[in-house]
């Protein structure tokens, strides 16, 4: 099969494995492992190796099916065991609460939410989130009972801090796999460091609503349900005493500093022994094999050494099943790789740029169909089946939305079309504007597309943190004024920003013209589109 109809069936595919995984509940890995074979067979995948007159071997659907199982275990199979085994080793020994302990430290008492938020951050690292919870939710009872702080703010925020990390930074699963997705799973050590720049704005983000959150919810303390809160000596004291902070630091820090030194050594093109020295201890399986040496150091430290294997046991069957679904994942990649997809979609470009503007349109017409059938199938909120019960639920057909409610349709159609015209402005105009020559109906700018679209990624940060201040500062002094704010900030910034955006003025590649340009313009359309559901 080939062309137009494997799409198709890849399209079809999709559909069929997320119902299987949750309408059907069948595992994921079963879902994706049936999936992958039925693609394999629809798209003509050859059910043995096919040898063509030339020499060249075509793997058969048997061959492509283990290739791409033994490829992710190849490629992530040990980092994600090792990290997870430090994690557990970390927990077990109490070196965890020692690092949110150091966290506490630094940031102070008087802080209680940014605490817990970054103790999750830094615990969740080499911990699972969720173990990470069960182990940091007990220091978070005490804190709220010590400081009489929201519990709703302080559980918002050592959540958020235990995700953000949880997702952005390896050695966790999700990250890892993402980067060998992308080619990039050796250099483990830039994964690292971009996830962690990653992670800031998202903790920005989580801290401000925990704040926020915290005002408007209002919960009884855990230990109002007859669970009392333990102190943080009485955590302390379940583990006897806990390490010190350089040795509960070591099974992380060392690894990072291992797969530092051989990014150094690469860069700085040292020879010889050293630079394969360095190379093989900066390689993430050696690297994480030396930090697991070192929680081993730990677990004697605490005279726990005879609880390893059980340790090594438990870390096995929690990893198991994301390695078992991660390597589904990539026996479907590999099926998608050899049955010619990648091919179909290249040899039919020149389809999609005949439908040009067009095929957008075309695209979103299909996510919306979707969204009906999901909508559809959704269960109504329960004040709403009661509602349809009393039969309280009034019908308001169109014609009598726009006689009775007129005003608001046209205040809904103004904000949300100036709203949009400025998204489009800043994230496609500029794009063509700042990477095109003149006489291609750019401002000859200088860029290239992926220095113009990381720009674009971060300016979006900038929009996601504005939309979350705005809606603080709009129940604060009041929607009216802050979209007004916004309305008038809006039309100054149209006048000017020109200026940015004149080579002329201010010569090709000026990244801070442009990047004050793209900021300014995405958190004043945060400003604009955080209040304006509350507002209508």
């Amino acid at each position: 099969m080939s062309g137009f109809p494997l799409i198709l069936a890849f399209v079809a595919a999709i559909v069929l494995m997320i119902l299987a995984i949750s309408k059907w509940k069948i595992h994921p890995f079963l879902s994706i492992m049936g999936i992958s074979l039925v693609l394999g067979l629809v798209a003509g995948v050859p059910l043995v190796n096919r040898t063509a007159a030339d020499g060249a071997v075509t793997p058969g659907l048997a061959n492509v099916i283990g290739a791409g199982f033994s490829g992710t275990f190849t490629s992530i199979g040990i980092v994600i065991n090792l990290g997870a085994l430090i994690g557990t080793i970390l927990e077990a020994t109490g070196a965890a609460l020692k690092l949110a302990d150091m966290v506490i430290r630094v940031v102070g008492k008087k802080r209680p939410e940014l605490a817990v938020l970054l103790m999750g951050w830094v615990v969740s690292i080499p911990v699972f989130c969720d173990s990470g919870f069960v182990i940091l939710n007990p220091i978070r009872k005490a804190l709220v009972k010590r400081t009489m702080t929201s519990s709703v703010a302080m559980t918002v925020a050592l959540s958020a801090g235990l995700y953000i990390s949880h997702v952005f930074i390896p050695p966790t699963p999700g990250p890892i796999a993402a980067a060998s997705t992308l080619g990039i799973g050796d250099n483990l050590l830039l994964v690292m460091g971009m996830g962690a720049l990653c992670s800031i704005i998202p903790l920005f983000v989580g801290y401000f609503f925990a704040k926020y959150i915290g005002k408007k919810v209002k919960a009884g303390d855990e230990a109002c349900d007859g669970e009392t809160a333990r102190t943080y000596e009485e955590l302390v004291a379940e583990f006897g005493k806990l390490p010190g902070g350089a040795a509960a630091l070591a099974p992380i820090v060392v690894p990072i500093l291992l797969m530092a030194l051989g990014s150094i050594a690469a860069m700085a093109g040292w020879t010889g022994f050293a630079y394969d020295l360095c190379a093989f201890l900066g390689a993430p399986i050696i690297a994480l094999a030396v930090g697991t040496l070192f929680g081993v150091v730990l677990l004697a430290g605490a005279k726990r050494l005879n609880k390893f294997y059980e340790l090594t046991n438990e870390t096995l069957k929690t990893v198991g099943p994301i390695l078992f679904v991660t390597a589904a994942g990539g026996v479907l990649g590999k099926v998608i790789a050899v049955s010619g997809m990648v091919e179909t979609i290249t040899a039919n470009a020149s389809i999609l740029e005949a439908v040009g503007i067009f095929f957008p349109f075309l695209l979103s017409a299909i996510l919306v169909i979707v969204g009906l059938v999901v909508r559809v199938h959704m269960e109504e909120t329960p004040i709403f089946r009661m509602a349809q019960e009393q039969k309280k639920v009034v019908k308001s057909p169109l014609t009598e939305v726009f006689r009775k409610s007129w005003r608001q349709v046209l205040q809904a159609t103004f904000l949300v079309a100036v709203t949009y015209t400025l998204f489009y402005t800043l994230a496609t105009w500029s794009l063509a504007w700042g990477t095109k020559e003149q006489g291609e109906g750019g401002g000859n700018l200088g860029f290239t597309n992926q220095e113009y679209l990381l720009m674009l990624m971060i300016s979006i940060c900038v929009f996601a943190l504005f939309i979350v201040l705005s809606c603080l500062y709009a129940d604060k002094i009041g929607r009216r004024r802050v979209l007004t704010f916004s309305s008038c900030a809006l039309v100054v910034f149209a006048v000017l920003f020109p200026f940015l955006l004149d080579g002329g003025l201010v010569g090709q590649k000026n990244f801070f013209a442009n990047m004050v340009f793209l900021c300014v313009g995405f958190a004043l359309m945060g400003i604009a589109f955080g209040p304006i559901g509350a507002f209508l």
